[in-house]
């Protein structure tokens, strides 16, 4: 019990200082910060193929959430790079 209790309050812990952090960068640096992020992504990626992939037959719900992680990181990563092609796009010059 004690360790979900500190499982939540880490979790907590992190939404808090994540929004802070995030109303607080200036809008000329959200492309920058969008690249990373996707970086990050692109990890948990690579993390939740290892997890889906894992093969042990006891681990079922392991596989089944990790495809889950693989879906849902895959879609965060390709989102973020096109939204991250379309800000770099308002910047290049129009033809």
């Amino acid at each position: 019990m004690d360790m979900l209790i500190m499982q939540v309050s880490l979790f907590v812990l992190a939404v808090i200082l994540g929004i802070e952090l995030i109303t607080k960068v200036p809008a000329t640096l959200h492309t920058p910060l969008m690249s990373g992020s996707n970086a990050i992504s692109g990890i948990s990626l690579v993390g939740a193929l290892l997890a889906a992939g894992s093969g042990d037959i006891n681990s079922l719900w392991v596989s089944i959430l990790g495809m889950v992680a693989v879906a849902l990181a895959t879609i965060n990563v390709v989102g973020g790079f096109l939204v991250t092609n379309r800000m770099l796009q308002m910047f290049s010059r129009r033809r």
